[in-house]
């Protein structure tokens, strides 16, 4: 029983999901600076406050803690993808032109390949005998 554990545990993909996760915390610490200390009092310059969590609250009901929320999943989304994500990819774009490998087509999944076979035998099936049909 515990050599199966230790087997689970030190397999590849445990360890590096255990390392992404430190990481992952790591970086949501970069993450929240950066929106937290730049781009939240930018907008605080633009609207006047940088959260809307007193706004439009309705007793109880406090639209504007779930608008504050909105915006920073959208500025922590904006932030990792114009930071992270595309800096990457161009990176990797440039890497693969300067080696000479050609982005591969993306590959047909085999279920959508023979679905739309199905489908053109079919209406060539339908066309071919649409006057050979009898009314009884």
């Amino acid at each position: 029983m515990i050599q199966g554990f230790k087997d689970f545990i030190s397999k590849g993909n445990v360890m590096d999901l255990a390392v992404a996760v430190i990481i992952g915390a790591a970086f949501g610490k970069v993450i929240d600076a950066l929106v937290g200390s730049v781009i939240m009092p930018a907008i605080a310059m633009l609207v006047g406050t940088p959260n809307f969590d007193d706004w439009l609250v309705f007793g109880s009901v406090k639209i504007g803690v779930f608008l504050t929320a909105v915006v920073n999943f959208l500025l922590i989304a904006a932030a990792v993808y114009f930071c992270i994500v595309m800096p990457m990819n161009k990176m990797i774009e440039r890497r693969n032109r300067k080696l000479g490998i050609e982005p591969e087509d993306e590959a047909v999944d085999p279920q959508i390949q023979l679905l739309t076979e199905i489908r053109d035998a079919l209406n060539g099936t339908a066309r071919g005998s649409a006057g050979d049909h009898v009314a009884r």
